[in-house]
């Protein structure tokens, strides 16, 4: 019988499978709260499921105030009435 000897190769291709798996997730997350799921896939990467923890205790960022000046500036409904 002939052992292939890839246990440590084996551990590692799994690995990199799950930090992988475990960045898209985040990225899905981060998204669902406001932030960059690029970002976020990224720092995934780095520091694996510390990101997720950060995600989610991490409170979601106030929605951002549209602009005045957009498309010609606010105009109120039931300004011209």
């Amino acid at each position: 019988m002939v052992s292939h000897g890839g246990g440590a190769m084996d551990e590692y291709v799994s690995s990199s499978f799950f930090w992988f798996t475990l960045a898209l997730i985040n990225a899905g997350l981060a998204e669902q709260k406001n932030r960059s799921r690029g970002v976020w896939f990224l720092v995934s990467l780095v520091v694996g499921p510390l990101a997720t923890a950060l995600i989610v205790i991490w409170r979601a960022p106030e929605p951002a105030v549209p602009s005045m000046s957009h498309r010609g500036g606010w105009k109120d409904p039931d300004e011209g009435q």
